[in-house]
């Protein structure tokens, strides 16, 4: 633990807590102003899109410019965004700064996705340490990502409600706000962040000329492309039911706000293990065979989940596919960052996602209109096969790939 790992920690802590805050927030707000499932499928849809751009631009420029202006700049757009909800009732505005702030791109008790910066600040991680500690390092980040959600599904939440005395517009403008700052608090902590000259335009030894690598090594390339198939098919699965589980939980069960972000809670807590187990899970059976197996189960364990017949048992299959997914998560984005050179990784990273974020962008206005005028039901059927079918694929594809810790090389030096 350095001082800038420690910072980019402490970013993601409250960038995790607003993305857990409003991941509960906003579908309920949405659907208190009379928006139903087809709206918010459209909203995720349109956010999922927007995200997608903007993770790319900073990808490949977080290799050209640098990581650390990405990590300033990005968390402002979705204090911008959180600001806007304490102004606007109408669906245009809501809807842009909502896909500009890449709101309703996380779950409150997910948190793992937190907005298009991620390229960037896996790319500054990766480089910070060697090896053999990467895997460490990314499920102390998700240890770090938990316990912001914990912070913003649970008493973030509570607070607001205490201090609304139970007015629910003045409670959604709390939570909005308390949104908007955490994120500049997010903002605030990269500025004193370090970083070396980027590789991407340091000086050609030859000619001492600027020099700038467009076109990444065929190594990446052939990492990359199956990416794109795996990526393709879990964003297309989790669109399906990621973005409508809180509102899933709120028409199926009548929960709301404050009982789901107790749910949430609880899951992000005993989810806390998880992260920090999965560097050793890793070393015992393997990278990519611990990943495999987890998406196997995480798909398994959304049958029961739809068939309980209440809130809490419900919510109890959740807690524990979500402790499946915690440990899987940190280990997918470690194996990606492991395989590909520095220079590469902020490209390789954004890109890396455009599948997944395109199909997520296709999937939850379908889930939603499947959700409004078939069935409730259905669309976390759905979602499950094809998260099945994507730990499939990932086995069939990476399976001979080894990261750097477990080849015969491997190395404790930074790659």
């Amino acid at each position: 633990m350095t001082r800038d790992i420690g910072l980019v920690f402490s970013a993601r802590f409250f960038m995790s807590s607003t993305r857990a805050l409003v991941g509960i927030v906003l579908p309920i707000y949405f659907a208190s102003l009379g928006y139903g499932g087809l709206a918010l499928g459209a909203l995720y849809s349109l956010s999922a899109i927007v995200s997608a751009l903007l993770s790319t631009l900073i990808g490949w420029g977080s290799d050209r410019f640098g990581r650390k202006p990405f990590l300033i700049a990005t968390p402002l757009l979705t204090t911008m965004a959180c600001l806007s909800f304490l102004y606007f009732r109408e669906a245009l505005p809501l809807f842009a700064f909502a896909a500009l702030g890449s709101l309703g791109r996380g779950a409150g008790a997910g948190a793992g996705m937190i907005g298009p910066y991620q390229p960037a600040e896996q790319a500054y991680l990766t480089a910070k340490v060697g090896a053999r500690d990467r895997n460490a390092l990314f499920g102390r980040m998700a240890f770090a990502s938990s316990l912001g959600a914990l912070l913003g599904g649970g008493p973030a939440i509570a607070l607001a409600a205490l201090l609304a005395s139970g007015k629910a517009p003045t409670e959604y403008r709390l939570e909005f706000l308390f949104g908007a700052i955490f994120t500049l608090v997010c903002a605030l902590l990269a500025i004193p962040l370090r970083e070396a000259r980027p590789a991407a335009i340091s000086p050609s030894p030859r000619s001492g000329q600027r020099r700038e690598r467009v076109k990444l090594s065929p190594a990446s390339w052939n990492i990359l492309l199956k990416l794109w198939v795996t990526n393709g098919v879990n964003g297309l699965a989790v669109g399906f039911f990621g973005p409508l589980l809180t509102y899933w939980f709120n028409r199926r069960f009548g929960a709301g706000p404050l009982e789901i972000g107790v749910l949430y809670s609880i899951i992000n807590l005993a989810s806390l293990s998880s992260n920090l187990a999965s560097s050793r899970v890793a070393a015992r059976f393997g990278l990519v065979r611990t990943i495999v197996v987890s998406r196997f189960a995480q798909a398994a364990l959304i049958v029961p989940m739809v068939l309980a017949p209440s809130f809490w048992l419900a919510g109890s299959v959740y807690l524990v596919r979500m402790m499946v997914q915690r440990l899987g998560l940190p280990l997918r984005q470690s194996f990606v960052m492991g395989v590909i050179p520095d220079d590469e990784r902020g490209r390789v990273g954004s890109l890396s996602n455009l599948p997944s974020q395109a199909s997520s962008a296709l999937s939850p206005s379908l889930a939603g209109y499947i959700f409004e005028h078939l069935s409730m039901d259905a669309p976390f059927g759905i979602g499950a096969f094809l998260q099945g079918v994507n730990a499939f694929l990932f086995m069939i594809f990476f399976r001979s790939i080894k990261p750097p810790e477990e080849s015969p090389r491997g190395t404790d030096t930074p790659i």
